[in-house]
């Protein structure tokens, strides 16, 4: 619309003339294939094994608070379409044999933009959903600059936030180099510092690391990055919400400013791009999605249900026998939740597994081995198995517990229908939890705005999920055919941290463990094995008293103390509550002749029988206790 200069009223547009249209035209197709600094570039012709949404590489001006790239390559363009094989991008031919023989050949969305630019050694910002390719994205501008054999100095570093993910990764990356033997190291805590020394004193051309580890390493001097060339970050976002990037600055201000860096992230916080503005050079920032397309995987079928608390345990138990299942991830918020679940499947004859933070890395790698290999089925994890793990055969993802947000579930239903394969993801929301679920809901404009209560015996659960109607809360023994956790061997890692949970239980065979067990009791193996001798003190159980103090209890043997002799404390727990106590008078205690032996200020004592072993005297509620003790003590004083 116009002004009227002279009304100042609105009046039509005039309309272009034929020879104006076809002027606009053409500079409209003049600035598609001469794209400028500043523009978003789209390619729809991305080939992709699943499916082809539009991926598109954007370079935008720094004014606009926005990161800024160089020009796009030409396979980015619209009218150019993108390569359909790896070896049409470009790749060695010993990285596409070695990718051959696992059965990828062709790119995905983000690898078929990203491989272009990283290989050309410019900066990259690379953005897509999970389970759509990231690692190879840049694991193979990796090996393509690769010098093999090299010095032994690492030539290219790789952050990642956990442990698993590290390990994952490093096996990726030593898959797709086998051909040319390149030596990939992973480097993460909870394991003993001398193997990765070792390795690294022997030479490693790549090092894949968690941050806390790699920083030990470099201020001990044994990791030197020199010579480091490329540096990639993967994750960034969940380093942040676990507080790495300070680690993470640290870690690459000791790299070669020279270097290439490589940011991969499922979102862009503040606190990322400012993070690309200090340590990356004009990158580039690429995202591989159609930008009306939802963030959840298309191929996942969502299912959400407004479950009690008290009878989650029974909804699982009968997904679990579910027509054509196959391995089963089921999320907690809680490491105690974690446990307590995988305990109760294991009692209904379900073949389960833990990880979690609180468990040691020897028993958090056997669990990932034996839900790998398929002798456990159902791997019951916290959110620290939520990023980046990729196990094939996974068909159910099942959260027990609502999500902290979003993002956590994105990435918990992430780890099924990867790679274009199909997934089932459900959700349990309790009654607490609905307004969470609400948040979720909106921010990913899910079709879940009103959860049906649902119990383990709604004909639509059964419906729903293609479970049996005869399916109970326990798996019959006939399909108890998988070999358990106690099938996979525990690796010695020589761990620096502990092995257990700081309380309570923890899940090591599939079985509940006291923390106690198979802990050698202090000065065992030097103890007297003759009973007999009444003069000899023996462990016993620790008791709690009324008061709130400690007594030793029943079957705790003492020296008998001779007639008319001091016995020299009535316990050693029992002293230290006379200060607690003083006020309420002494108790008396007896040696085996019945004389009166010292007065101790403690609320409960140890009295001594006469063949030695203690009698422990019940206090009544408002007095001083009754009994033999008692009694002669007060004909004596009298």
């Amino acid at each position: 619309m116009c002004a009227d200069a002279f009304s100042g009223r609105l009046r039509p547009p005039r309309p272009f003339s034929p020879g104006e249209r076809e002027v606009v035209a053409e500079a409209t197709r003049r600035r598609r294939r001469v794209p400028q600094r500043g523009t978003a570039l789209t390619s729809s012709d991305t080939t992709n094994r699943t499916s082809s949404p539009t991926a598109t590489a954007q370079s935008l001006d720094p004014p606009t608070g926005v990161i800024t790239g160089p020009d796009p390559a030409p396979t980015a363009t619209a009218d150019q379409p993108s390569a359909a094989t790896l070896a049409e991008l470009g790749v060695r031919p010993e990285t596409c044999a070695a990718l051959a023989a696992v059965g990828i050949t062709t790119p995905f969305a983000i690898q078929a933009l990203t491989l272009p630019i990283a290989m050309a050694g410019a900066d990259v910002i690379g953005q897509a959903r999970t389970g759509t390719g990231k690692t190879l994205a840049f694991g193979i501008p990796i090996l393509q600059r690769m010098t093999v054999p090299g010095s032994g100095t690492p030539q290219a570093l790789i952050v990642v936030p956990t442990r698993e993910l590290c390990v994952q990764v490093a096996k990726d990356l030593a898959m797709a180099g086998s051909t040319r033997s390149v030596r990939v190291l992973a480097i993460y805590g909870g394991r003993s510092y001398e193997p990765q020394v070792d390795a690294l004193r022997t030479g490693v051309d790549i090092v894949v690391g968690t941050p806390g580890r790699l920083l030990d390493l470099i201020q001990q001097g044994r990791l030197n990055l020199a010579e480091v060339s490329v540096v990639v970050l993967d994750e960034a976002d969940e380093m942040l919400d676990l507080g790495f990037l300070p680690d993470v600055e640290r870690i690459l201000a000791r790299t070669p400013e020279d270097r290439q860096t490589l940011l991969f992230s499922a979102t862009m916080p503040g606190a990322i791009v400012t993070l690309a503005r200090r340590f990356m050079l004009q990158p580039t920032h690429i995202t591989a999605e159609m930008p009306d397309e939802g963030r959840t995987v298309p191929t996942t079928s969502q299912h959400v249900f407004r479950a009690h608390a008290l009878d989650k345990a029974e909804m699982l138990a009968r997904i679990l026998q579910a027509e054509g299942r196959g391995l089963t991830m089921v999320f907690c918020r809680t490491k105690r939740t974690a446990d307590k679940v995988a305990l109760d499947l294991d009692e209904r004859g379900f073949a389960a597994a833990a990880v979690h933070g609180d468990l040691g890395q020897g028993q958090r790698e056997q669990a990932l081995r034996a839900f790998r290999s398929g002798k456990v089925d159902v791997l019951v994890a916290t959110d620290v198995a939520a990023r980046g793990i990729d196990v094939t055969g996974v068909t159910h993802v099942i959260n027990y517990q609502c999500p902290e947000d979003e993002k956590v579930y994105l990435h918990r239903i992430g780890r099924t229908g990867r790679a274009g394969g199909s997934g089932i993801a459900v959700t349990f929301v309790d009654w607490d939890d609905v307004p969470r679920w609400t948040l979720i809901n909106t921010a990913l404009a899910l079709p879940f705005p009103d959860l049906v209560e649902t119990y383990s015996s709604s004909p639509h659960l059964y419906e729903s999920l293609d479970i049996p109607r005869s399916a109970t809360g326990r798996l019959p023994r006939s399909q108890r055919v998988r070999a358990g956790l106690d099938a996979e061997r525990v690796e010695d890692l020589g761990e620096t941290g502990r092995r257990r949970r700081s309380g309570g239980v923890a899940v090591v065979t599939g079985k509940l463990r006291d923390r106690g067990e198979g802990r050698s009791r202090a000065g065992a193996d030097d103890a007297p094995t003759d009973r007999s001798d009444p003069g000899i003190r023996r462990p016993g159980r620790r008791r709690r008293t009324r008061g709130g103090g400690a007594a030793r209890g029943a079957g705790v043997s003492q020296p008998v103390a001779p007639a008319g002799a001091v016995v020299a404390s009535a316990g050693a727990e029992a002293a230290t509550g006379s200060a607690a106590n003083a006020g309420r008078g002494p108790t008396r205690a007896r040696g085996a002749s019945g004389d009166l032996a010292v007065d101790v200020g403690i609320d409960h004592a140890v009295d001594l029988a006469v063949d030695g072993s203690p009698t422990r005297r019940r206090r009544r509620r408002g007095g001083r206790g009754r009994g033999r003790a008692s009694g002669e003590a007060g004909a004596e004083t009298a």
